[in-house]
């Protein structure tokens, strides 16, 4: 049977099957041998049964300050985000009334974090990675197995499933796969911790939906914290702020496993193409 199996990595596949792939006109494994996830990658039913055994919970972080369009992505990861798994939605709000006639599936649970009237909170971008490594820190350590962070401004379109668990996951930028937009820059400036040198970089990963073990994720969050502070000591301010020190890690500590384009889609900056078939969509703000 070829089926990449996270949960039990010493099995006899090492990685995606060719023989199963839908999208034969794509990338399936890193050089360093982390496989990328596309539908027709992995059989999810296997996956399911062998996470249900393991008694996982995963969390997932969304931050909705100065924007209150959270009741798509909440109805839509409700029904499709690890359906019929134990999840934890954290939700950072300065406005909390406006969750609290939201309906989980019973296996769901939604913890609300109430935002104060805090300076940091004012620009989420540059005060993300900061955040989160402090709560993972104090509270979520204690109450997940896996965490993942998507952007609050989505809505899911189809199953996202226990195919994403690993230890340290990364979402391909839908950027790299549209011909005009391949060259997004990384980070250049020769002051900023998130620079990363000419040639150097492996792929550009999206913040907007990355994870895996809490342990990881507070690694990687805390060093990006680390890395945004002493820019800002310095008067530097990466270009794509926290996606910046984001992709300057990944290029050090290189992620277990990658999500294709398909599980964030930006469709402002990246219109629907052949290969394509997008489980989470941006969504529409008005």
């Amino acid at each position: 049977r070829c089926v990449w199996n996270p949960l039990n990595p010493s099995g006899e596949s090492p990685g995606p099957c060719p023989g199963k792939i839908h999208h034969r006109d794509v990338l399936v494994l890193t050089p360093w041998l982390a496989p990328i996830v596309w539908e027709g990658t992995f059989s999810r039913d296997i996956l399911n049964a062998q996470y249900l055994q393991k008694n996982l919970v995963t969390g997932v972080v969304t931050f909705a300050v100065e924007k209150y369009w959270f009741v798509i992505y909440f109805l839509s990861a409700n029904k499709y985000f690890l359906a019929g798994h134990h999840v934890n939605f954290y939700l950072f709000t300065d406005n909390p009334e406006k969750i609290s006639h939201l309906q989980m599936a019973p296996e769901n649970q939604l913890f609300v974090i109430p935002v104060q009237n805090d300076p940091r909170w004012q620009d989420i971008p540059r005060s993300h990675m900061d955040i989160l490594s402090s709560y993972i820190h104090s509270q979520f350590q204690h109450e997940v197995d896996y965490l993942y962070c998507v952007d609050i401004d989505v809505q899911l379109l189809a199953h996202i499933g226990v195919e994403i668990i690993d230890a340290l996951v990364a979402t391909i930028s839908s950027w790299q796969v549209i011909p005009q937009h391949k060259d997004r820059d990384y980070e250049t400036h020769p002051g900023s911790q998130a620079a990363t040198p000419e040639g150097q970089g492996d792929f550009h990963y999206t913040a907007s939906f990355y994870g895996g073990s809490v342990d990881e994720v507070y690694k990687l969050t805390r060093a990006c914290s680390q890395g945004e502070m002493e820019d800002r000591e310095n008067g530097i301010e990466a270009w794509w702020h926290h996606e910046s020190h984001l992709n300057r890690y990944l290029l050090h500590h290189r992620p277990t496993r990658l999500l294709s384009p398909e599980y964030y889609w930006d469709t402002e900056q990246a219109p629907e193409t052949k290969i394509v078939k997008p489980s989470l969509l941006t969504a529409p703000l008005n």
